[in-house]
């Protein structure tokens, strides 16, 4: 099961098709805070997150996964916003995620990578 955590509507559905035919189950919210009560209601193994949402960022969103969550893999997206997408990706392997992906990136890539996370 995957939280997959994007405010643009367009790219949550595009994402959400390519891992539902890769045969994994996906929930959708479209900001830290929704992502946060789903995950609280049934917890899932993998957290995608876009950085940039409006009502809690992803910033947020992995700070609060990480203190009451500590087992969950996450995975950080970001097209970039005022300075540099290396710089807010690199913050956020700072803050303990387990994998970062600059947009545009390649569904394979991000495939490969949930299936070594999952082993």
């Amino acid at each position: 099961m995957i939280i997959l955590v994007e405010d643009n509507q367009d790219q949550r559905l595009a994402l959400r098709l390519a891992l539902e035919q890769a045969r994994y189950s996906v929930r959708e919210a479209e900001n830290g805070r929704q992502a946060l009560a789903l995950q609280q209601e049934r917890p899932s193994a993998f957290i995608i997150t876009d950085i940039f949402m409006p009502e809690a960022d992803g910033f947020e969103l992995v700070d609060a996964l990480r203190k009451q969550y500590p087992s969950t893999k996450i995975i950080v997206v970001s097209g970039g916003g005022r300075t540099s997408k290396q710089d807010y990706l690199a913050a956020a392997r700072l803050l303990g995620v387990d994998a970062t992906f600059e947009k545009p990136f390649k569904v394979e890539s991000l495939l490969r990578t949930l299936e070594a996370l999952n082993h």
